[in-house]
């Protein structure tokens, strides 16, 4: 057969060489990039990223079909001079093996790397198969070749019919990988194991698609002359030399990386589809096959496999193993102890180890090839030492959940022994091949933990019941100091909460009345204006209109008896020129009150006096005026309603009471001001008087004044017994106010 791939080999590169120089002549036409962008060779779509790729570019890429399989629907790899891709079909129908085909379609990222979807493909012709290119296998085994036609070299370990083709298991430096080729003619699969050969395929990745994880790859082989066996198997290797069961790790000097190893043994356990262990009298050995068939322990066997080193110690893998004629042997376990497992010693063996039991756990561990789905595992413990004795059962294990904790066991099974890098003993445990491989040695004392607890709980009981009334009254204490408590924090948060509040509301009040204050103020001073208007209009129309009316009248009379009568015309002159002055008195007095302060020029007490001795001019009445106490600085609002209360209550006096005398005093300190008017008229009955309902709004002008500067007003009177008005007004601390010291003579003189 290797003459054979040998003649297939060179017609193989006859083929090549020529499907080379149509590639080299068509070139041009097959790699010209069209200039919309579209992709044009393998490469450029394998160096594309996830996310780009994903955004569907057009590709246009023309190359040969190097692995499509029937059972793929459709989808398969095409190779150009740049490299291989996947072609991800769908459902349509596929192009055959060395196909030259022109595929079109969009990029799409796949579950590892860039893939054409959604193609369309032409064949353009045929062509043998591109040259594999050799690569180490752990470039191989990165995924880096993924969808490249490669070769590589291995020992076969498995081998085994899946469809129409061979599947094989190939270990290559520590490695191992899949391979799938089409079925020799004449050739049982298992001559294969243990063969080196080379494989020429498609490598293929395996991978997680949500973590786009490289898992593993497997090579796709299209035909027989890219299987060549290099050093085939040997012909039977149950007829070589046996090797006890603790020599497959030890020094051999003709021994050969892949070389297969004859054992025999009893067979002490058995995990069918996963292992069974043998015992020699060097020792026992974990012996690794996928076969099914059913061995009995006692039966003594022969298996055929690879050795290897597994967690550092030594294992039979990948193989295979028939029965003997011999007799079934009765299973001994080896007594042994602690120390001597601490040695290294009885790996894989079947052995007697006593323990005490401190602990026991039941898990569910899946249903496996022999029914198991639940391992129960006893926690044991050997002078200082713990390790664990397991068995799987289908259903509950009542026999071991029913051992007590704290018995004396002595159990028998299969040591597993877990080593480090450097020899020594981490741990163990036992695989036991029965339940009934435990036996109770000796039954825990009676002062177990669990009697201890029943007896710790009597006791707490006891002692519950002679402190049961203590205790309930300290709760009720604690109850009632607890609520005493949570009621002194409630009033507490409750006071804060009514000081917040009071507070909150004497803020909003005080606020209030400022705007109250500032609103009225405003209201009043649109409505004295108002007044003070039309009292100007009433003041002009029954005093200047009217004397300046006389005066024309006597100027006419004057002008009609100048020449007849000039005795007569005098005396009228004389009248009109006393009526000229009282228009001039008269316009004055207008002017003043039109002009309560002089700009820059104002006095609070020669405002009063000008003022006064205005009001009081030709009425007879005698207006004296006193200041007490150093004068202070007032604020222009102060001084202004104190200027029209002064003029108020002076016009009342001369107006109402029929007085000779009014005594006006302003009295100053640092905290407040207080004008006081005083005259000796007929005085009035303060309850009984006049008021806004009888059209008087002097009195109530007077008090509204006087509250909106926060002051005081005292009106004293009694019939016969003359009026005194006082009004109180406290002086802000803050005031600056610098008022100013016009003459009452200056103040006449511009009138």
């Amino acid at each position: 057969m290797t003459h054979k791939m040998i003649g297939q080999r060179k017609k193989h590169s006859t083929l090549w060489l020529f499907a080379l120089f149509i590639w080299q002549v068509h070139k041009p036409w097959l790699m010209a990039a069209p200039a919309d962008g579209t992709l044009t060779n393998a490469a450029d779509v394998l160096a594309l990223s996830a996310k780009a790729a994903a955004n569907n570019l057009p590709i246009s890429v023309n190359g040969i079909v190097t692995a499509v399989e029937t059972n793929w629907n459709g989808k398969f790899f095409v190779q150009d001079a740049s490299g291989g891709i996947f072609v991800n079909n769908g459902n349509h129908p596929p192009p055959l093996l060395g196909d030259l085909v022109k595929v079109t379609g969009v990029s799409q990222p796949g579950g590892y790397a860039p893939v054409i979807s959604k193609p369309h493909w032409e064949k353009i012709g045929t062509a043998p198969l591109p040259k594999a290119k050799p690569v180490s296998i752990e470039r191989l085994m990165s995924g880096t070749e993924d969808s490249q036609r490669v070769e590589i070299s291995g020992i076969v370990r498995t081998a085994q019919v899946i469809d129409d083709q061979i599947g094989i298991e190939l270990v290559s430096g520590g490695y191992r990988l899949r391979a799938f080729f089409p079925i020799p003619p004449k050739i049982d699969p298992q001559s294969l194991v243990g063969a080196k050969v080379l494989v020429r395929g498609t490598a293929a990745a395996a991978f997680n698609a949500p973590l786009r994880h490289i898992v593993t790859v497997t090579m796709f082989v299209p035909q027989l002359t890219d299987f060549i066996i290099k050093a085939p198997a040997p012909a039977d290797p149950f007829k070589e030399p046996l090797t006890s069961l603790d020599g497959i790790a030890q020094y051999r000097k003709d021994w050969l990386p892949g070389d297969q190893v004859h054992v025999k043994g009893v067979v002490t356990y058995q995990r069918k589809g996963q292992d069974l262990f043998l015992k020699d009298d060097t020792g026992g050995l974990e012996v690794k096959s996928q076969l099914t068939i059913p061995v009995v322990p006692g039966e003594v066997i022969e298996a055929v496999g690879f050795p290897a080193v597994e967690n550092f110690l030594p294992v039979l893998e990948d193989a295979v193993f028939r029965k003997t004629t011999e007799p079934r042997t009765n299973l001994e376990p080896k007594t042994t102890t602690v120390a001597n497992i601490q040695k290294g010693k009885h790996h894989a063996d079947f052995i007697t180890l006593r323990g005490r039991l401190i602990d026991r756990l039941v898990r569910g561990i899946g249903q496996s090839d022999d029914g198991s789905g639940i391992q129960t595992t006893l926690v044991l413990q050997a002078t200082n030492f713990i390790f664990v004795a397991e068995k799987d059962t289908s259903e509950q294990n009542s026999f071991l959940t029913a051992i007590p904790i704290g018995s004396l066991v002595e159990a028998s099974g299969i040591c597993l022994l877990e080593s480090g890098d450097d020899g020594k003993i981490k741990s163990f445990r036992l695989l036991l091949p029965t339940s009934h491989d435990v036996h109770v040695i000796e039954e825990p004392s009676w002062l177990t933990p669990q009697h201890l607890l029943a007896s710790l709980a009597a006791v707490f009981v006891v002692l519950l019941v002679a402190i049961g009334w203590t205790v309930m009254v300290a709760k009720k204490n604690s109850m009632l100091k607890s609520l005493v408590c949570e009621k002194e924090e409630a009033q507490t948060e409750l006071q804060k909460a009514h000081d917040q509040l009071e507070e909150r509301v004497k803020e909003r009040t005080t606020q209030l009345k400022v705007e109250m204050t500032a609103r009225k103020e405003s209201e009043l001073q649109f409505r004295a204006g108002l007044t003070e208007r039309t009292r100007l209009a009433q003041e002009l129309h029954d005093t200047l209109e009217q004397t300046m009316t006389g005066i024309a009248l006597q100027l006419d009379v004057v002008a009609n008896q100048f020449e007849k009568n000039p005795g007569n015309a005098s005396h009228h002159l004389k009248l009109a020129r006393g009526l000229m002055r009282q228009s001039q008195v008269d316009l004055r007095r207008s002017v003043w009150g039109l002009r309560s302060r002089a700009e820059e020029q104002f006095n609070l007490t020669n405002a009063l006096l000008t003022s006064g001795r205005q009001i009081t001019g030709d009425t007879g009445i005698h207006i004296e005026f006193e200041t007490v106490g150093e004068t202070n600085p007032l604020s222009e609002i102060i001084e202004e309603n104190l200027l029209r209360i002064g003029q108020e209550a002076t016009t009342n006096v001369v107006k109402h009471s029929g007085a000779t005398l009014v005594k006006v005093e302003l009295h100053f300190s640092p905290q407040r001001v207080v004008l006081q008017i005083r005259d000796d008229g007929k005085g009035f009955n303060p309850e009984a008087c006049v008021g806004p309902k009888d059209g008087h709004f002097g009195l109530l002008g007077i008090r509204e004044r006087t509250e909106r500067l926060g002051g005081q007003v005292t009106i004293t009177s009694s019939p016969g017994g003359g009026t005194s008005i006082q009004v109180e007004i406290p002086i802000p601390p803050s005031n600056g106010h610098q008022p100013l010291q016009p003459a009452v003579e200056e103040h006449e003189e511009r009138v």
